[in-house]
């Protein structure tokens, strides 16, 4: 590729293609915690560790998002 001028070995589009990524899918998995914290939901914790712990099965992360957003019934 010539008409690509590398910099530094730190500016590579694909290191940053591949960072910007990471850094996207990172924001994406955690995305039924940020959903809980925002919320202020009392179980906050309990929802990161499950979205931690099973977020990578699909079943824990959809899970968790529901958790996350459904409504809480204060007594």
């Amino acid at each position: 590729m010539g008409f690509l001028i590398k910099i530094s070995p730190f500016l590579d589009p694909m290191r940053l293609l591949f960072a910007a990524l990471l850094t996207f899918l990172s924001l994406f998995y955690f995305l039924p915690f940020a959903i809980a914290f925002n919320k202020k939901r009392a179980n906050s914790g309990a929802i990161f560790a499950l979205n931690l712990f099973l977020g990578w099965s699909l079943i824990g992360w959809v899970v968790a998002l529901v958790w996350a957003m459904k409504e809480e019934k204060v007594l």
